[in-house]
């Protein structure tokens, strides 16, 4: 099913979205260097048998900015559930891929009567105990980048870490062309969120299961720093996806469709 580019009004400002399928609501949550456009496969998927909804983060797209300027996960995880609220979803499935899985711990700590499961993708764990240092070199470094180049320029520099060498044109072309609409204002919010926080301690004494998966080539997040993240939690499901890389749902949609899916089975 083709989904369909959508806008809504929520008492924390515009929000835009992908929309496709009815039913029970299957959330899509995208990482930093990222847009609701890079969840195409995950959208024609399981529209079949869901209500999926990909977001655009606060500051990409057309989505309202939070109003912090630097900006915590629960800033964000009110923005999600002013959209869930907006689009009457009373709970569903939600999945974070990257600083979407930041978004969506968060969200989870806040609201977790509003979760039918989590999954979370290449979980990117934050630098929020870090180190000042550390902290300001992260920072730094990306936003430097941002300044210097701007979307079009860091797509073309950044695109490629994204993804398995093996990667195929087709999927190099669309990690790209989704990095190049980014939003300049909205991904320096994005970078304080990612400097500032810890998704470990969010993780903490999280009363349900959770599953983690990664891709073996993931070179951003990688397989030792994503289960490190799901032993956190209390019961856990974690997998490597093989020959994949950070963005493993753009580069290889069958094998993570089927993780999903498996995920959503023992979620039901």
């Amino acid at each position: 099913m083709k989904a369909v580019q959508r806008t809504v009004e929520t008492h924390c400002g515009i929000v835009s979205y992908l929309e496709a399928g009815e039913g029970t609501a299957l959330v899509l949550l995208h990482g930093i260097g990222s847009g609701a456009a890079s969840w195409t496969s995950q959208l024609e998927v399981f529209s079949e048998c869901y209500r999926v909804v990909a977001w655009n983060a606060p500051g990409y797209g057309t989505s309202d900015p939070v109003g912090s300027e630097v900006p915590t996960s629960a800033e964000y995880a009110m923005h999600l559930k002013a959209l869930l609220d907006a689009l009457e979803i009373p709970d569903c499935h939600l999945v974070g891929h990257s600083l979407g899985a930041i978004i969506a711990t968060g969200f989870a700590g806040m609201c977790i009567d509003r979760l039918k499961s989590l999954m979370l993708a290449s979980p990117a764990s934050g630098y929020g105990s870090a180190g000042a240092e550390i902290q300001e070199q992260r920072r730094t470094g990306r936003m430097s980048m941002m300044r210097d180049l701007g979307p079009e320029g860091l797509a073309r520099e950044r695109h490629g870490n994204l993804l398995s060498e093996n990667a195929p044109q087709w999927a190099r072309d669309r990690v790209r062309g989704v990095m190049e609409q980014l939003n300049p204002d909205g991904y320096r919010q994005a970078v304080e969120l990612l400097v500032n926080s810890d998704i470990n301690a969010d993780a903490y004494g999280f009363p349900m299961p959770v599953t983690v998966v990664v891709g073996e080539s993931d070179s951003v997040t990688s397989p030792k720093d994503c289960k490190f993240i799901a032993k956190i939690f209390a019961e856990h499901y974690f997998e490597i996806l093989p020959g994949l890389g950070h963005a493993s749902y753009v580069e290889g949609p069958d094998l993570f469709n089927l993780a999903l899916d498996n995920h959503l089975e023992r979620n039901r």
